[in-house]
């Protein structure tokens, strides 16, 4: 692959931004080791570690850089990105602290200025179109961006609210600094103010809200405060486990452990004005609510109100009532416990999957036929929420598909629902403002415009859907720990040359220590790897999960919305290098092993019938509805026809089309919405496949009756 100082040869780099190159906020455009040269100014032939030293004006940043004794790393080839605050940046960041010079600063302040300031990967202004960048900063957090303009109407982007990226300024020696500045190992980004990342806790920075004082009190004397409190597992230690090489399909590989064990969560928070408006509608649907009462008791009556019909065999219980708030069954400690998620997400772009600059759409989903949408876990046992991002104008009958949001495609909601035209659940609107107060160590938290509630209407009609999630998504540990949807997934590996150096070049794959994945058990003798994404691989979202080995896993499935008859699905892509699996659920052996060598065209499924994407399209509705209803009985559906990859060129192949990629039906069966249930893998291979037994894991579904079950002549699940 070409290094940045291949960019030397390309004369023509820009010597400005044009104000719309930053302002399309609604498309994120990914970086990878070969960015987009015309975004560069001057080609410089330096280091980034020559950059610093040969510019007087980056003096005091050269001393916090090498007292840190990263220079030596800034002197090697790599993907960097260096947001360089200038001597009068530092001086102002000095003066607020009582310091004279950055000479009074302590080394391990100057390791964590420096690490604020470097990413491990490129960025252009042109590259900063979302909320937050994309790859953490050196230590481990995400800066969060915002497009905007100087005086003198040129784009700008500023991080963390305050630093603003200089587009262009005339020093007194003469020497021009710009936006873009491109070295042989990066990219430079002078700044106007030391980046400042909060060392709090999320519960600290919630705590320091003025404007959420009514929520906050609710989080303490609830309890749910401590429940967001665990950072990091002392114990995990990444150095204790070996690199493990191994062979996917025709890949030679190798996979990392995790760096990190870290545990994360995401709120998603009214403020005081959204419970006032509340307050006032929920007492005329009949809520205790009393404007003479405490704020506390007043969410306590909303709660209450809200929570009677999805638990009603708990009201008459002690645990239900004002005094006893931190019980388990409490209805203002279940409406506070819903509004965190699991896991750590740094900002609206990662809520929904990634969007690369080639589809312009994100990763896996034809916005032309749905909107991304994701299903992540909270702190309320047993439930789930939705995240959905607006893509979609119209639906593919001619419906306007955006309800009363007319104005927010792009934008990402909680617990939306909308099938046009007989019903609309608009949700709540996540605020994607950028602030870098709501950024903390363990967890971010976004403002919300209505109530994110586990309402009955949620739970039997908005969440009453095939609930589809990349594997991925099912272990929070996955996102906390920055793993998800990393690498350039635009370029593959050397088929039998893995790279195993500390810092490959197009990213990590990993492996999971017993332990890690809560939930996950397995054998000493199987490993369980995530590949990371790439955009030609037949995987929904560009990743996959591998079981290796004479593997026997068993894990926690995602809880389901409420209690009833329900599908299971496994979507992978067969291939003749895979092998067999017995299913188990709850302990229970599900009919015959799985066979991951057999394609649809096999004489098992629809042999001779398979048809291409095209073919498919042509059919009529009964035809369709004909051919699931085969499949289904066999044990399988074709995938969705919205899922798809993609080539380098933005080109789209269609699983739906494809022989390999399609779901499995593991079991159907009653599921306790209220317990824990598990799905078991075991090994049914006899190895002759020569990959040790490798077995994919791609997505998972969970799938009601109401929408498996239709058995009228000529209807079908719908195939999105």
């Amino acid at each position: 692959m070409k290094r940045i100082n291949a960019l030397a040869a390309k004369a023509l780099m820009l010597l400005a931004l044009p104000i719309g190159g930053v302002s399309g906020g609604l498309l994120m455009s990914s970086c990878s080791d070969e960015p987009d040269t015309e975004h560069f100014y001057t080609f410089t032939g330096e280091m980034l570690s020559d950059y610093l030293a040969n510019r007087p004006q980056y003096s005091d940043f050269y001393y916090v850089v090498g007292r840190a004794k990263m220079l030596d790393l800034l002197s090697t080839y790599g993907s960097y990105t260096c947001f360089l605050p200038s001597n009068e940046a530092m001086k102002e960041f000095l003066n607020e602290r009582g310091l004279k010079s950055v000479e009074d600063l302590s080394v391990e302040d100057c390791d964590t200025i420096a690490r604020t300031h470097l990413v491990a990967n490129m960025y252009s202004t042109f590259d900063m179109t979302q909320d937050v960048l994309s790859t953490a900063n050196m230590l481990g957090r995400y800066l969060a961006t915002e497009q905007s303009v100087d005086a003198d109407s040129n784009a700008v982007v500023m991080l963390e609210g305050n630093a603003r990226i200089i587009f262009s300024k005339l020093l007194d020696d003469g020497q021009e600094v710009h936006q873009n500045d491109s070295v042989e190992n990066g990219i430079v980004q002078p700044i106007d103010k030391v980046i400042e990342k909060s060392n709090s806790f999320v519960a600290d920075i919630l705590r320091n809200d003025s404007t959420i004082g009514i929520f906050y009190e609710a989080l303490t004397k609830t309890g749910v405060r401590e429940q967001i409190l665990p950072f990091i597992d002392p114990d995990y230690d990444n150095k204790a486990y070996p690199k493990y090489y191994y062979k996917s399909h025709i890949w030679q590989e190798v996979a990392w452990v995790p760096d990190t064990k870290k545990y994360g969560f995401t709120g998603f928070i009214e403020p005081d004005s959204v419970y006032k408006a509340k307050f006032e509608e929920y007492k005329a649907k009949g809520a205790n609510i009393d404007p003479s009462k405490s704020n506390l008791e007043n969410i306590y009556e909303l709660a209450s109100f809200i929570y009677k019909d999805v638990y009603p065999e708990d009201v008459a219980k002690d645990g239900w009532s004002f005094n006893n708030l931190t019980d388990s069954i409490n209805p203002l400690r279940r409406f506070v416990q819903y509004h965190f998620m699991t896991r750590y997400v740094p900002g609206t772009s990662d809520l929904t999957a990634l969007i690369p600059k080639v589809t312009k759409e994100a990763f896996g989903f034809d916005s032309r036929k749905v909107n991304p949408s994701e299903w992540y876990q909270t702190l309320l046992p047993h439930t789930m929420l939705k995240i959905e991002q607006l893509t979609m104008n119209k639906d593919e009958a001619g419906n306007d598909c955006r309800g009363i949001d007319a104005n927010c495609v792009g934008r990402h909601f909680v617990n939306r629902r909308y099938a046009a035209p007989e019903y609309n659940y608009r949700g709540a609107l996540v605020d994607n403002t950028v602030d870098k107060t709501h950024d903390a160590l363990n967890g971010h938290y976004f403002y919300v415009d209505d109530l994110v509630v586990f309402s009955y209407e949620v739970q039997n009609v908005v969440q009453n859907a095939r609930i589809r999630m990349d594997f991925s998504t099912v272990w929070p540990e996955v996102m906390t720990n920055d793993m998800r949807l990393k690498g350039n997934y635009l370029v593959d590996d050397a088929q039998d040359h893995p790279d195993d150096s500390n810092v490959p070049i197009n990213g990590r794959n990993f492996y999971f220590p017993l332990g890690y994945l809560d939930g996950v058990t397995f054998n000493p003798n199987c490993h369980l790897v995530m590949r990371r994404p790439h955009c030609n691989f037949w995987s929904w979202q560009g990743d996959e999960w591998n079981l290796f080995g004479d593997y026997d896993m068993t894990f926690r499935i995602p809880p389901v919305p409420f209690s009833g008859d329900w599908q299971l699905r496994l979507g992978f892509c067969a291939i003749p290098t895979r092998g067999v699996m017995q299913v188990y659920y709850d302990g229970k052996p599900q009919g015959i092993p799985l066979d991951m060598t057999k394609e649809l065209n096999s004489p098992i499924y629809l042999g001779d019938e398979m048809c291409s994407y095209d073919d498919y399209l042509k059919k009529t509705d009964e035809e369709k509805a004909e051919e699931q209803k085969l499949l289904k009985n066999l044990g399988a559906y074709r995938a969705g026809r919205s899922t798809y990859h993609f080539g380098s060129g933005g080109g789209k192949g269609y699983f739906l089309g494809d022989n390999g990629t399609y779901r499995k039906i593991l079991c159907q069966t009653y599921i306790d919405a209220t317990q824990d249930h598990y799905i078991r893998f075991r090994v049914a291979s006899d190895g002759k496949q020569g990959n040790d037994n490798e077995f994919m894991l791609d997505y998972f579904e969970m799938v009601p009756k109401s929408v498996y079950g239709v058995d009228s002549e000529g209807a079908m699940e719908d195939d999105l």
